[in-house]
């Protein structure tokens, strides 16, 4: 779960959610993160970019992260 604390939501991730999560507070850059969820998950790396870009996006439309420059961590 992720909590937004400034507007009092909470999200429920799912596990691929979660391991995206877990790899950005390690530091791995975006791309790092698709190789790992494609191979762990046996998905295109197409196809999990795609998602896991979306899914960032989201997060900092909810400004739930910051991109930093780099493309690595929280």
């Amino acid at each position: 779960m992720v909590l937004d604390i400034h507007h009092g939501q909470m999200f429920t991730l799912n596990i691929v959610g979660s391991k995206i999560l877990e790899m950005m507070k390690l530091g791995r850059a975006e791309p790092k993160i698709v190789e790992a969820i494609s191979r762990e998950f046996g998905i295109r790396s197409d196809i999990v970019a795609r998602d896991v870009r979306e899914f960032l996006e989201c997060l900092e439309k909810h400004r739930l992260v910051e991109s930093h420059p780099g493309g690595g961590g929280l």
